[in-house]
């Protein structure tokens, strides 16, 4: 039996945290549909099902390892930009590969939400005003990601 450990609550407010965000969002696995930006709120979030990447290599059993469904959610957005995503179709799987910054005239910029297979979404943004929740208990898979070099 696995040790349940609590979810994973960060908040990011410069670079370096939304690289903590980023590691463990990587791999994460959502539907189109899962991306929405609220422009009234200046906000945009996705949700989405995290490998649990800190805990992989604590795991007796290389077989057993999780996923949480979890939210991540940017404030000050003013726009965004989808490229190499189609919108029409809301049931295509997406895999996070990586969430970076770009420094535009500080403290703003463009957040990059970078998806397997050429997509990303950019999100220009006032500032750095990041949070990760987890949502719900884990739940056991037998995958481990894998990336080609």
């Amino acid at each position: 039996m696995t040790e349940t450990k609590p979810p994973l609550k960060l908040v990011a407010m410069d670079a370096s945290d939304l690289e903590v965000i980023s590691a463990c969002c990587q791999d994460g696995v959502l539907k189109v549909s899962d991306l929405e930006y609220l422009g009234r709120e200046n906000r945009f979030l996705l949700s989405l099902n995290r490998f649990v990447w800190e805990d992989a290599d604590k795991k007796k059993s290389k077989k057993e390892f999780e996923r949480r469904r979890t939210v991540l959610h940017f404030e000050r957005v003013n726009g965004v930009q989808l490229m190499g995503i189609d919108r029409s179709d809301s049931d295509v799987v997406l895999s996070l590969l990586a969430v970076t910054f770009s420094e535009g005239e500080a403290p703003g910029g463009v957040v990059e939400l970078v998806f397997a297979g050429d997509g990303a979404v950019r999100l220009n943004v006032e500032c750095i005003e990041a949070q990760l929740s987890d949502l719900s208990a884990a739940w056991e898979t037998k995958s481990l990601p894998t990336h080609s070099e």
